[in-house]
């Protein structure tokens, strides 16, 4: 099978229904024929991104859809592309990294989060409803967050956004945006050699090559506002239509039922034959990891297909992966969402959808499952 990724536009939360009722493991057929799996319990995907004798390095794997790559999808990452790389190389920039995303350090940015919070409400308040909630809150909160944290100025927001979308999205130019958004970073990065600054990529320049710096800088910049920008709006618009208010502690149930991360990724290439689930998974062959599907187990999650905000182990999902490349970033993501949610909702407990359900414009083509644009209102007393 192929994967299927459109999802029903009246349960818009729900895993694609060609997904329902697949075993742990299914053969798949990647994007470029080969043929793979495609995991869906909590258990293989915990095998699959865990056991060192399953490889991220991107020369190795085959894409269940069409990705961009940097370098090419048949080359080695190149220098600084953590992601795709494997431990000893990937170990030494994640030591680099996991000091500069520590919980403490997080935590001391909460204020700031909470203030960008505020005055985009604040903007939101003196425009008036109706607004689109993607673009007047949920887009520039991480992007503010994480151009502060690595340097990068904010002013270029439009450029890196819409160059960013490209990279995730099927059916536009994914490769050339990824070549913009390099060489504005290269550039950067030699302008933060010379005049080093306050942040995180100044901070690096010690330590890694332009090259490295790079393509950390790139990773951490899409990754860093594009998924939680996604979940932000994604989970608004899920309360809002199942009749709900944020509260405190709903942000883990909110990133299980949602798995955003939802065309077939993480993958992970076996360097060797293995078992999971009881098949055998070849050398060379690519596993696939459903999260809509994975975060949705039975045998692991009680009454999986609702959304209960106080669902005690929702903790459990793999919304942020597993292992070694568990997300770097994932406490800073927590922290975005739960003052996000929280702000919004306090400011507007009126809130609510400006169109029906049924017309909020879905991102089937995008490797990061989310809404288009979030048209709200809210009761005013003028």
């Amino acid at each position: 099978m192929r994967l299927p990724i459109e999802r029903n536009q009246e349960c818009p939360f729900d895993p694609p229904p060609g997904l329902r009722g697949l075993p742990a493991m299914t053969r798949l057929e990647m994007a470029d024929g080969h043929s793979g799996w495609l995991a869906t319990t909590l258990a293989a995907g915990r095998v699959v991104l865990g056991d060192p004798r399953f490889s991220a390095r991107q020369e190795l794997k085959h894409s269940a859809m069409n990705v961009v790559r940097p370098g090419g999808a048949d080359q080695p990452a190149p220098p600084g592309f953590f992601a795709a790389t494997d431990p000893p190389e990937h170990t030494r920039y994640r030591r680099l990294l996991t000091g500069q995303f520590t919980v403490r350090r997080m935590r001391l940015l909460e204020p700031r989060i909470e203030q960008i919070a505020a005055d985009h409400l604040d903007a939101m308040e003196k425009a008036g409803p109706p607004v689109d909630l993607v673009t007047a809150y949920a887009l520039p909160i991480p992007s503010l967050v994480i151009c502060e944290l690595l340097g990068v100025p904010y002013a270029d927001h439009d450029f890196f956004q819409d160059r960013s979308a490209a990279i995730v999205t099927s059916g536009r130019d994914g490769a050339g945006a990824a070549a913009d958004l390099t060489a504005y970073l290269g550039e950067l990065v030699r302008r933060k050699r010379v005049e080093p600054g306050d942040d995180l990529l100044s901070g690096l320049t010690g330590e890694l090559t332009d090259d490295e710096l790079t393509h950390v800088a790139l990773i951490l910049l899409v990754a860093g506002h594009e998924t939680t920008a996604n979940m932000l709006a994604l989970g608004v618009f899920a309360l809002l239509k199942e009749g709900l208010r944020y509260e405190e502690g709903a942000v883990e149930e909110l990133l299980r039922w949602l798995s955003i991360l939802h065309q077939g990724a993480p993958s992970r290439a076996a360097l060797e034959d293995v078992e999971v689930a009881g098949e055998l998974v070849r050398k060379g062959e690519t596993v696939a990891l459903s999260l809509p599907v994975i975060n949705r187990d039975g045998a692991v999650f009680e009454d999986p297909e609702a959304l209960r905000l106080d669902r005690p182990d929702a903790r459990r999902h793999l919304a942020f992966g597993h292992g070694v490349h568990q997300c770097l970033g994932q406490q800073l993501a927590r922290n975005e969402l739960r003052i996000g949610y929280r702000a919004l909702f306090e400011r507007f407990p009126g809130l609510r959808l400006a169109v029906p359900a049924t017309e909020v414009p879905l991102k089937h083509d995008a490797s990061v499952y989310g809404v288009r644009c979030l048209p709200v209102t809210w009761p005013t007393n003028g």
